[in-house]
């Protein structure tokens, strides 16, 4: 699916500023770059949360699942809070089983932890089937063994649904586990973008390497 080329600007300032791009179906594409490099704004402006300058959809015709970087429960158990996007007890129990919080089905999801919230969070998005799922740092809160669980999740929906899966992400740990393409932004720009090997291991743009260099890779 191909998205159209877009500007974002705030307050006069123009902090997105991307060409049209690509997103292959039944990949994962990871988005990575240094905080303020507008990763976030990116995955807002591509679900519909926030218009583009010039108000046009960025996708047209697909189906799109977002996930913001901060978890919402709502004021009900976490099972149903899951429920509340596809009413299938089967696989919100299968999905919870997978994440390790089964045991907290019946529990008030806004007495969760934030691991937990994050965990019952996912577990919601992915009830449903999309042609885009959009994640922004969907781990973030999660300790080592979660985290792990979670890409496993994320990578088994990817394959099983062949959705394509935008995935914001500030480990580049994480992008060499789970994707299959980069996208690096920088200052609102896209400088690099390709197979995720090629990106992480031998970055074309001295931004890029500067970027995996101080992040130990």
């Amino acid at each position: 699916m191909k998205t159209t080329a877009f500007t974002k600007t705030y307050a006069r300032r123009t902090v997105l500023s991307l060409p049209e791009l690509t997103l292959p179906e039944g990949k994962i594409t990871a988005v990575i770059g240094p905080n303020g490099s507008g990763k976030s704004t990116f995955a807002r402006v591509l679900a519909g949360i926030e218009a583009a300058d010039d108000r046009r959809a960025i996708l047209t015709g697909v189906s799109v699942g977002y996930q913001p970087q901060k978890s919402f429960p709502f004021r009900m158990s976490a099972k149903k809070n899951i429920l509340q996007n596809g009413n299938d007890p089967t696989r919100a129990t299968a999905l919870m089983k997978a994440l390790g919080i089964e045991t907290l089905a019946g529990q008030s999801a806004k007495r969760l932890s934030g691991g937990e919230t994050a965990r019952m969070a996912l577990c919601r998005i992915l009830m449903k089937r999309y042609e885009l799922l959009i994640l922004d740092e969907p781990t973030a809160a999660m300790d080592m063994e979660s985290t792990l669980a979670a890409e496993e999740c994320i990578r088994a929906y990817c394959a099983e649904t062949g959705c394509g899966v935008l995935l914001i992400t500030h480990s580049i740990q994480q992008a060499r586990r789970l994707a299959h393409r980069v996208i690096v932004l920088h200052e609102g720009k896209l400088i690099e973008q390709g197979d995720a090997e090629r990106v992480l291991s031998s970055p074309q743009e001295e931004q890029t390497r500067r970027f995996l260099e101080f992040y130990g890779i």
